[in-house]
Order: C-alpha cells, then structure tokens, then sequence
C-alpha cells in the first residue's frame, strides 16, 4: 500500500485510475463551499472529467470549510498532506468497484481560521463560479417558510460588519460587494443541495442579504449575477474507520479520508452562467433550459423515499439501506409510496420514464456494496422532510387520496425524535434544526402536539384534515405498542 500524495501517481496499483491531465497546469475556476462527502464525490467528479478535456485547465476547485469542527479541523490536516488529492471507490449493483484518485480540488482554505484568504479568493477575478453544499438547512429560512432570515443572531452579526463574514451568504454578498466596488465581473452562484427550486432560493438569500446593506449592491446583483438551478444525484454514504480501511485494502492507497459511492451519477444543470461555465455536458451532465421537472422526480421520488424508509427502518433496528430494502414490508411500502402516492402528482421530464426510475430507485437501494447507513439519512428530518415530503402529503390530502403510507411516515419520524428504538436501544436523534423544546413535543401526552412543529406547515395539515392527524396518532400509538414493522405490515400487505 502506498501513501497518498502526488508522488505516488506514478506509482498506482493497476486497479487505481489515476487522471490524464497535467495537475501542474490547473488553475481553479470554482470556489466551493463546504467541501463534504458528497461534493467529493459528484461534482468533484464531474470537475475531474472536465479538466482532461482540452483547454478546460482553468477550471479546478478551491474548497473552503466554513464551520470550525472536528471534521473539517481534520481536513486542514489531511488535506494539505495529501496534496489535496483522495481516492473515490464506486460500487455498482452488479456488484462491480472502481477506485480512482482525483484531483480536481487543487486547494483548500478552512475560513474560522483564514477568513481574509478565503475573501481573497473570491473575490479574485478568476474566479468565475461559487458553488455550495450547504444542506438543506444551511439556507437560513425563516421557520416555516422558503424566506431568508434577517433576524438570525449570525446574519445580525454579519450584516453589522460585513466585513468578517462566517455564513456562506455572508461571504458571497461580500465578495460580490468587493467585486462591484472594483468594477470586476461577477460570479455565478451555483447551489447543488436537495431545494426545490435551489437557484431561485439561493438568489432570493443573497438578494434579501445584500439588499440589507446597500440597495445599490442588490440591483446590481440583480442585473449581473446568474444563480443557475440544478439537480444532483448520487449516493454517498458517510465512511467510518471500518469503511476507509476497507476500501484502502482493495485500492491499495492509503488515504486518509476516502470517499464511496455508488456507480450511477446524475447532475442536471440549468444552462444560465454569467461569468463562463465548465464544458460539463461533455462529462455527462445534463444542461437544460428547466430543471424543476427533473428536480421534482428526484426529490419526491428518491429524497423521499429514503426517508421514508430510513424512519420505519431505523427505528426498527436496522442499520443500512440494503438491509431496510431486504425487509419486505418496508419495500412494499416504497414501491407503493412511489406508485400510489407520488407518480400520479408528477409529470415526467422529456425523456423521462417514471416507472423506469422508479425501478432504478429500487436498485439502487438494494446495492449491497454502497452500505448508506440509516443514520445518516434519518438525519436533519426537520429540514429535509418539508421538501421531500410535504408537496405530496398537500397533493394526497387535496386529493382526498389514501393517506395511510403518508401518515406512517410522519408517525415514524415522531418515534424518531423520541430517540429509541423497537429494540429498546437509545439514541440522540440528529436535528441541528429543531430545538430541544420542538423535540419534547414527542415526548408529549397529546400525540398530535408534533404537527405544531413548523416545519409542518409545508404540509398544509389544516383543521380541515382531522382524519389524516387523528391517523398519525394511531399510527404513532400503534408503533409503540407492536413495533413499526408490525403496522407497516398491515399497511402494505
């Protein structure tokens, strides 16, 4: 086994790809915000492609850690040891593994440490795109809704000295203001996180931010700056120690933060840059006039159906997505949700079958190799469910539809949040974004007390939906007398 770093890209076992083009010569283009797991291995990915395509070197990535945790502390370590590289290990359904080395992430800047370095490189004119992955609840909505929040401690704080931002929208608004103030074009604002519609609320943040220091600075910002919209796809599971030394045995590279994945990459971008683009489509990518029809698929078909069988399955005692999709009442319950619930709301892309997906959904699920762990998916419920969920619980109940398999998956994220299984095994439930007093209300007597919650205004459960609430309850009553699997069985069989 050899160390990573670029002395060993000569030197790669014969089941490593390394990449073609001359690393030396990459300048970097983007600017990328929150170098997580998934960014290494999508766009990242996708970056790699491009750069060995002719006359494409300009487009390299600097990443920048935005929150000072052990994680990304860690990053600041490795990352510069490593020379920026790591491996992706991607593991197909048919049981197939590739392992390569990438190397489009070219620098990385940690901003707790090195605001001023990260403000530098923004503001720099070669770069020409900012792109994010924040989360969904990196946004700084307003509880409830899609505006942004001025009234955040940190976006108070930022806004009273813009110049030592520590948000991601402190920092574009910022730079973009360095860049009018010097007459420099602008950037193109990218989002890649799981929003609907992630360009417009992404514009709208930036927008309501900048207006909120000089109205001059917004106009501008409306006029020059584009904020495309896309769609990502590909799952990307968190590496634990057992995981990284795994995939380091069968690369035969030590890397000290390897990333996997499955095989199937998806990345629909809206055609719309102000400042230069990547020759993405040439990789892959999909570039098109309007994502929201491929973004409705994904996140209704895929974002939820893993939360809903993340919830039943954690709360089961499962550990893995392959392990939930081998239990076959929670299968029945997906291919139900999809066929019952979802795809009668949504109109399919041009080129798009939606029973196709469906089936690829399914099997990706099933992948016995990726091991995405419930966990990680069951987390941050609060953010993620309003968007995946909640359009097709309004849609069901407008419909007066059956809105069993619905209210089963609102019940079972209430079991989670009281952070203990059927097995009688504790846990802390991940909710960076419900506070301690929103997360008593499932310990509450009243078992309806949880749809006080904001985020379940999305879902326009109304006083007109006494049913659909009066359901939930049973379900989560039920759940703690029987086991969810047990209920679920008599909801799909």
């Amino acid at each position: 086994m050899i160390d990573l770093d670029t002395s060993a890209l000569d030197k790669l076992p014969p089941q490593t790809q390394g990449f073609s083009y001359d690393r030396s010569a990459v300048t970097a283009g983007i600017v990328h915000l929150s170098v997580g797991n998934f960014h290494r291995a999508h766009q990242a990915w996708y970056i790699d492609q491009v750069l060995g395509l002719e006359g494409q070197s300009d487009w390299g990535i600097c990443g920048v850690g935005l929150i000072d945790s052990p994680g990304e502390r860690l990053k600041l370590d490795v990352f510069p040891a490593q020379d920026n590289l790591y491996t992706l290990s991607r593991y197909g359904t048919d049981g197939s593994e590739r392992h390569q080395v990438i190397g489009s992430i070219i620098d990385y800047l940690f901003a707790p440490g090195n605001p001023d370095a990260v403000l530098k490189r923004l503001t720099d004119p070669a770069t020409r795109i900012v792109s994010l992955t924040i989360t969904e609840g990196g946004y700084n909505q307003r509880p409830g809704t899609t505006d942004y929040y001025l009234e955040a401690p940190l976006t108070v704080a930022e806004l009273n000295d813009p110049a030592h931002p520590k948000s991601a929208f402190g920092y574009i608004v910022e730079a973009l203001r360095r860049r009018w103030q010097a007459g420099d074009k602008p950037f193109t604002v990218l989002s890649c996180d799981n929003l609907r519609h992630n360009g417009q609320i992404t514009r709208n943040a930036v927008l309501t931010h900048a207006r909120a220091l000089d109205q001059g600075l917004a106009e501008w910002i409306a006029a020059e700056v584009s904020f495309p919209s896309c769609m990502v796809d590909r799952i990307t599971p968190g590496v634990r120690k057992e995981d990284a030394d795994r995939v380091n045995d069968a690369s035969g590279v030590r890397d000290r933060l390897p990333i996997i994945s499955e095989d199937f990459a998806q990345w629909v971008v809206e055609d719309k840059f102000c400042n230069g683009r990547p020759s993405l489509e040439a990789v892959g990518a999909q570039m098109v006039a309007d994502v929201h029809p491929y973004e409705l698929a994904k996140v209704r078909m895929l974002n939820a159906s893993h939360s809903m069988l993340a919830y039943p399955g954690y709360v089961a005692g499962l550990e893995t997505v392959n392990q939930a999709m081998a239990e076959p009442r929670i299968r029945r319950l997906l291919e139900q949700f999809m066929d019952r619930d979802v795809i009668p709301t949504l109109q399919a892309p041009a080129g798009m079958d939606l029973a196709d997906y469906r089936n690829t959904v399914l099997s990706r699920f099933s992948n016995p190799t990726v091991g995405d762990r419930l966990e990680r998916i069951a987390g941050d419920g609060g953010s993620k469910l309003p968007t995946f969920l909640g359009p097709t619980v309004d849609a069901a109940l407008h419909r007066k539809d059956d809105v069993r398999r619905l209210a089963f998956g609102i019940a079972c994220f209430a079991r989670y949040l009281r952070g203990i299984d059927d097995k009688g095994h504790q846990f802390v439930p991940f909710e960076p974004h419900l506070s301690a007093e929103d997360i008593a209300l499932a310990q509450h007597d009243d078992l309806r007390a949880i749809l006080h919650l904001p985020m379940f205004h999305d879902f326009n459960i109304g006083t007109g939906n006494a049913a659909f609430i009066e359901m939930i309850a049973d379900y989560r009553q039920q759940t703690r007398e029987r086991g969810v699997l047990a209920v679920l069985g008599d909801i799909v069989g």
